[in-house]
């Protein structure tokens, strides 16, 4: 099965099919919580960030968010599904930014300035098929991020599931429709099946999606790969409420690596 990434059958597209509802795990496209608006205005100004790129811009969610807190953005994908949703999004809001098909390992062959910050985020990076393959990608991203900029990636999958191995998840539960995750656990990796039942039809109808992550890497091994890669200070949080990111409760890891 192809990733968003790329990173196994470069002919087909694994998105293609789910892009358009892809947005069911967030809402309304241009409602976002304070806290993770509040998270990126402070950490980017902090850091002196003009300029972003969204490596992995899926249907441009963040595009928009960024956009709309005053930052010049740029997004990029390999999922040609997904930049046209993320396309289509943005052209009903009038609101132009550059989007272009690349692989987030491939970024400097791609863009001729650096950036002030590059985001990988909603587990984006956990598509790569090996730490190879990873750090290659970080090593990516350092090159195209100028020095003292930043890099911040977010995933879903934590120290703590990984302990504790869930089998499903509710994602959202709402008149309109039922997303489930059923998760199969692996060895190093997992593959998240996504169910999403509709419940305002005549029978109601249910729609099924699944995706790869086949090398999982959490906290202490993303530290080791960031810094391999060329980053120097990497900073964990388990929300975007700033706290620290806990190997034994968080629920999300979210990490800020400067270059």
């Amino acid at each position: 099965m192809q990733t968003r990434d790329g990173s196994r059958d470069e002919d087909r597209d694994a998105y293609e099919g789910f892009a358009d509802r892809y947005d069911l795990f967030f809402g309304d496209f241009e409602t976002y919580s304070p806290r993770l608006g509040g998270f990126f205005k402070k950490v980017f100004d902090d850091n002196r960030v003009r300029r972003v790129l969204d490596c992995a811009c899926g249907t441009g969610r963040h595009l928009y968010l960024f956009h709309k807190l005053g930052f010049e953005a740029v997004g990029s994908d390999v999922s040609p599904a997904m930049l046209a949703v993320a396309r289509r999004n943005l052209e009903e809001r009038k609101i132009d930014i550059p989007l272009s098909r690349v692989d987030y390992r491939e970024l400097p062959e791609h863009f001729d300035e650096e950036f002030d910050a590059i985001v990988c985020l909603t587990s984006a990076i956990c598509e790569m098929p090996d730490s190879v393959q990873m750090l290659q990608a970080f090593k990516s991203m350092r090159q195209a991020v100028r020095d003292g900029g930043i890099l911040i990636l977010s995933q879903g999958t934590t120290d703590k599931q990984w302990a504790e191995k869930p089998r499903f998840i509710l994602v959202e539960d709402n008149p309109e429709y039922t997303r489930l995750f059923v998760v199969d656990y692996f060895d190093k990796g997992s593959r998240y099946n996504v169910v999403d039942v509709f419940h305002r039809t005549d029978e109601g109808e249910i729609k099924t999606w699944g995706i790869d992550y086949p090398h999982m890497v959490f906290r202490d091994g993303q530290e080791n790969l960031l810094k391999s890669a060329g980053f120097r200070d990497v900073e964990f949080y388990g929300s975007y409420a700033f706290e620290p990111y806990s190997k034994e409760t968080s629920n999300h890891l979210i990490t800020v690596a400067r270059a």
